[in-house]
């Protein structure tokens, strides 16, 4: 799949969006947020597991500068998928990818609180933190 996935605590965030619209930058700001590489570009998914393709493990692509090898996860748990949008919405109702069966939410990975959004978001989506209203509200 094309994406990019980062993990913390084994679970993981696929994250999905056109070429060119911040994807590798969002996983470069998670990193610095403590979340570990699992892949950039490329994702494999097999039964709900994330991995990388082997030609591409531990790869990251930062504009700029290039691509770099950092140390990565081979495989994590995908929990939570994020779709990057402009503008994100201002209260989201639930919606779950049709496939994978995970809830997706929409950021706007330009915000400066895009990796904040995402590592909260993946706390609701893993029961860490509750929601009153919103994407992963009952």
């Amino acid at each position: 799949m094309h994406g990019s996935c980062v993990s913390r605590n084994e679970d993981a965030i696929l994250i999905l969006g056109p070429s060119a619209l911040g994807k590798s930058d969002l996983v470069l700001r998670l990193l610095a947020c403590g979340f570990e590489l699992v892949a950039d570009d490329q994702v494999d998914i097999d039964d709900g597991i994330a991995s990388c393709p082997p030609a591409l493990a531990g790869m990251l692509e930062v504009r700029g500068l290039g691509i770099v090898r950092l140390p990565y996860r081979p495989r994590a748990r995908l929990a939570l998928i994020v779709e990057l949008a402009r503008p994100a919405e201002r209260l989201p109702t639930p919606r779950h990818h049709p496939e994978l069966g995970l809830p997706i939410v929409g950021i706007d990975p330009a915000a400066a609180s895009a990796p904040e959004r995402a590592a909260l978001a993946l706390d609701c989506a893993t029961g860490r933190v509750s929601q009153v209203a919103g994407a992963f509200a009952p």
